[in-house]
């Protein structure tokens, strides 16, 4: 009994598998949060091309 107990402390074969996914979700959460950073930097970008483009539109002309 002592000597299966020994090779189960010893085996770290599945510590390598919980070190990739723990790489993976932090990988996955920076992905996220960049993407939320960039998408609303886009959007207030496109808001304010658009802003800019019906501030500038011709005024109509009455014939």
């Amino acid at each position: 009994m002592t000597k299966l107990f020994a090779r189960f402390v010893k085996d770290e074969s599945g510590a390598t598998a919980i070190e990739y996914g723990l790489i993976a979700a932090l990988i996955a959460i920076a992905i996220i949060g960049g993407a939320r950073f960039v998408g609303t930097s886009v959007n207030d970008k496109f808001q304010e091309v658009g802003d800019a483009i019906a501030g500038t539109a011709p005024a109509p002309t009455d014939p």
